[in-house]
Formats: C-alpha cells, structure tokens, sequence
C-alpha cells in the first residue's frame, strides 16, 4: 500500500471507526478505479508570475441569443489572453437561490448558461477553478425530495435534530435560523441548515454521502478543474455542544478530499474558501502538505479599506511582515473584491473596534449596505460590507475628479498583486464596476449590489471608450498585469519583506524563489504626496515595471504622487 493509501485509510478509521473506515475505504478505491480511465494525465505544471485569475459568474456578461458561456470565453480571448492565466467560475450548476450555490444537481451545467463543452472549450484557454459546494445542498435537489419522501438511506445524507437541543455554541455566518422544519412524508423533521432555509447540510456522518461527494468531485477533474474551492469548508463537519466550525474531523475530510486528489490527480489544487478570522484561516494550510495549498486571504480586503480609510500603512505592514507560511508549496490567493461583501470577521483581532465601525460608517455612507450574522448570545454582529470594492474607497456622490477615484482604486488593486501569493481579480474589478443598488431592490439580497451581469455590446462599447472610466481602469490593469508577469520576483512562492521608508506608503521587496530577482514595490496609499527614503538601495540601477525606462538611482528620496504605484526591478 502507497503512503498516500495508508493516509487516506487512517483518516477513514479516524473519522468513522476500524470496520466502517475498513469497508469505506475498500469502496472509496474501487470508486477511484472507475475513474481512472476517465481523469487527464496529469500536467507537469508548477505556478508562477503569470498565474493570475479572474472570478467571473458563468453569466457575467450576456449577449442575446447566445449561451452566456460562449459569451464569456469569447470575452476572455478577446481581451485577456495573455493578461489571466486563470479563471475560477463561480457555479455553475442548476441551483434553487443564493446565485449559484444552492446546488439542485451537482452533475450537470445549468442549461441556461452552457453545457459542459462550453466548460471545456474555456479550459482550451485557461486554467478552471470550479467550486466544490461541499457543505450544502438545495431544498429542491434530488437528494433532498428523496428525504421528503422518507426514501431509504435518503435520511442519512442530512443532520436531522430531534427535540430541543442546546445550539447556542453554534457559530452562524447568518443571521437566521439554524434549523428549517420540513414536512415530510413520515411527519416533520428539523433539519440542519447553516446558510438559508434552502441550503440543506449534508451529512458526512455518513460514508456513504462522502463517497456520493468523493464522486462527483472527480467528474469535475474529468471535465478540466486544475483548482478546486472548497466553499464554506470550515462548516463541514457538526457535532451538537460544539461551535460546528473548524472542528477536527472538519480538517480531517479536507485532508482526505487533499490525498484523494494527490492519488489519483496531484496536479489539481485544493483552495479553501473560509471567512473567519485570519489567525483561524491559517489553520486550512495543514502541515503544509495535507491540507489546502492555496487558502484565501481574507484579511485582505478590510485590511487594504483600512489601510486607505485611516491614510496609514502601519497596521498593514505589521501585518504582512508577520505573514508565514507552513510550507513551500502552499500560498495565499489574494483578492481585494470578490462575488460576496468585505467580510469583517478576518480582521476583528487586527484592528481596533473602533476602526471598524469606521469601515461600516465609510461603506453605509458611500451607498452599500451591512450584513449581520448571529453570535451565541443571541444578538447580530456585522459579519460583511455588501459594496463594490470602487465605491469602498470613494463615494458615487463626491466631487472628487475621476482620475483620483481611479488611482486611489488602482493603487489598492496593486497592492494585491504584489503581495507573495496568486491574485484574484473580481470581473467587476477588472472593469472598473460601482456598485448596482438596483440589485437589493429586485432580489432583496444585499450582496447583489455587487452581483450586476452585464450586456457584451454596452460592455465592449465602454471599454473601447477613451473617455469611459471602464476604458481607464481596464487600461490601468493591463499595464499592472503585464508588469507582474514580467518579472520571476512575483513568483508566488517568491519571499517578500516590508519596506518602512513612509508611513503613508506600502512598501514591500519581492524576491524570486532563487533570489536573483527583486523588485520594490511602493504603493501611496493617501491623497498627499509622499517621498520615500531609499538610501538602502540608492546607487542601483532600476527598471520602471509600470512606467518603463531604466535609470541609475540617485542619493535621497523618491518622490511619490497621490496615489501613485512604482514597481522598481532592482539590478545589483
């Protein structure tokens, strides 16, 4: 037996005892078997400076008469061949609610954006990261109408809570019912749902549900994943009397879904998508070698708010100097906007309480909305800021020039991209998207403001539009994309210092992993100029990533406008 199937066997008697685990993984093998034939060579593929990706809905863009995911890949090509490597498509499964990830059918591409060969013709340009929705399933799934009809077995792939059982330890991402009653054809039953009324949580209790699971994640290697996000990981796993959120046996499935992956398609990527404070976040990395290579840094994007809000770099810095890693291969994904809001949690022990009520007042006085969840003492706590990243920074109501908004935006979307990690760009980032209050108004959910799908003519005629700012901020992140693949110092695995030359700015060197490239990277974070002191390194020749040329660096200080990013390549 290979030591990948003697850890694989180990964490199935962890998790379900000596017999169970025995018989689950005999099982659990003839199932990897079966897929053998069907799963691609594995490429012989290591990440660097290009590996960029772009967060998309499967129907960001539309164009009548055609499958929104042709419309998609013929966008991509078009504008971002050579700019992305990556793209993580949101779900794009049937589904009941919440955009995507209440699952009714985890096999099949929801008919109304594309088909799976859609899925594939997109991989013939990019690597796919696809959401795994591990932790719940629709209200209207097949799965879930079996229970409905008190199929047998079907009961075991949900947590039903009999009577009236102490919850209060529960940690809730929502401020709504932990339970949903359901009338079902042997009476009703209570069943466990962490997210909404139509997010049922699956059972992983149950060995069987976990192959069911095992499977169809496969199929989604089998159909081109080179990343796999596990969304909402920390909530796997419940056992009454605990919090239900990063419990052992939580990490004990992520593990095993990890050396599953190892055994049968090591070259994919196990990304985990949880968003809580940034202390717990790390704990997903595992040892470095079992668990997730890639977790999302969630800290960032009210870090950054931060950063900007209070014009002081300091927390920031001290922040990124402290960031370690457990391992070589394992790396942030770095994103400052994402499909859902700012989330507050990962920095409630990173910046005073007072600064965060800052942030609130910032984001409800620039138009957005705040979203609460539950805490064990029955109140609500600000959980996320529901506003596009652009209108976080700036308001739609100022009369500040443009050209500011922009830069103060761009210098924000730099710092993500310099930072040691793979960066994530949010589509509505890419293109230079404010917030869509019609988007509350018609579905009632206040991450929608975020959540605007776009018409391909209004878009292309925008972005083709010198005078557009959708032109100017697509403009501004060609040149910062281009600069980073250019240069192995912001290889992912690369090593990065904080530089302290001015508290009004973020600076940080990059080094590649053989460190024979660096490069400064110093980004204004205030609308006041700011000069930076580089004796450090005065007497080198540099090259401007962003703004080309190359020049012998003089005594004294380097000047720095409102906003304004260098990108210096330092040769020795």
């Amino acid at each position: 037996m290979t030591d990948r199937r003697a850890r694989i066997l180990e964490l199935l008697i962890h998790l379900y005892g000596q017999e169970v685990g025995q018989d689950t993984f005999g099982r659990l093998m003839d199932l990897l078997s079966r897929h053998a034939a069907s799963l691609p060579v594995p490429p012989a593929r290591h990440l660097d400076q290009r590996d960029i990706l772009l967060i998309s809905y499967p129907d960001q863009i539309r164009n009548p008469g055609e499958a929104p995911l042709r419309t998609l890949a013929t966008f991509c090509e078009r504008y971002l061949d050579g700019l992305v490597r990556g793209l993580h498509l949101l779900p794009f499964f049937p589904s009941s609610s919440d955009h995507g990830f209440a699952v009714t059918d985890y096999r099949r591409v929801n008919p109304s954006v594309g088909t799976w060969q859609d899925i594939s013709h997109l991989r013939l340009h990019f690597h796919l990261m696809v959401d795994a929705v591990l932790n719940h399933v629709s209200s209207r799934s097949a799965w879930f109408e079996s229970f409905l009809r008190n199929e047998p077995g079907a009961a075991d792939r949900f947590i039903v809570v009999d009577g009236d059982p102490d919850l209060s330890a529960v940690v809730r991402p929502r401020a709504l019912p932990l339970l949903t009653e359901f009338e079902t054809s042997s009476g009703p039953k209570k069943v466990w749902t962490t997210f909404s009324a139509d997010q049922i949580d699956l059972n992983y209790r149950s060995p069987d549900l976990l192959l069911e699971v095992v499977d169809f994640v496969l199929l989604y290697v089998e159909q081109g994943a080179d990343f796999l996000r596990l969304d909402a990981a920390a909530y796997l796993w419940k056992q009454i009397g605990t919090p239900c959120i990063h419990l052992p046996q939580t990490h004990m499935l992520i593990r095993l879904l990890r050396a599953v992956l190892d055994e049968v398609a090591p070259h994919v990527f196990v990304v985990t998508e949880t968003n809580v404070p940034h202390t717990e976040n790390l704990a997903y990395f595992g040892d470095g070698d079992n668990e997730a290579q890639l977790v999302y840094n969630f800290a960032l994007p009210p870090l950054i708010a931060h950063a900007f809000l209070t014009r002081q770099a300091g927390t920031l810095s001290s922040w990124a100097d402290g960031l370690r890693l457990p391992g070589h291969n394992t790396a942030f994904l770095n994103f400052l906007a994402s499909h859902d809001g700012i989330g507050l949690q990962p920095v409630c022990d990173l910046i005073p309480a007072a600064d965060v009520d800052r942030l609130i007042r910032q984001a409800l006085d620039h138009g957005g909305y705040v979203s609460n969840k539950s805490d064990p003492a029955g109140g609500q706590t600000p959980y996320e800021l529901n506003i596009s990243y652009f209108d976080m920074l700036s308001s739609p109501d100022t009369l500040e020039p443009r050209s500011v908004q922009v830069s103060r935006f761009m210098a924000a979307e730099a710092i993500i991209l310099s930072l040691a990690g793979v960066p994530a760009i949010y589509f509505h980032s890419l293109v230079g998207s404010r917030s869509w209050p019609e988007g509350p108004r018609r579905t009632g959910q206040l991450r929608a403001i975020n959540r605007q799908r776009l018409d391909l003519t209004e878009l292309e005629h925008d972005l083709l539009d010198p005078s557009s700012m959708r032109h100017e901020v697509f403009g501004r992140h060609r040149e910062l994309l281009m600069a980073r693949a250019s240069s192995p110092a912001f290889h992912p695995y690369g090593s990065q210092q904080v530089f302290r030359g001015n508290d009004r700015v973020f600076g940080l060197w990059r080094f590649s992993p053989d460190a024979r490239n660096r490069v400064l990277c110093l980004h204004n974070i205030s609308p006041e100029p700011a000069d930076v002191d580089l004796a450090s390194v005065e007497g080198s020749t540099v090259s401007d990533l962003l703004n080309g040329g190359e020049h012998w660096l003089a005594p004294g200080h380097l000047h720095l406008e409102p906003y304004q990013v260098r990108w210096l390549d330092i040769h020795d």
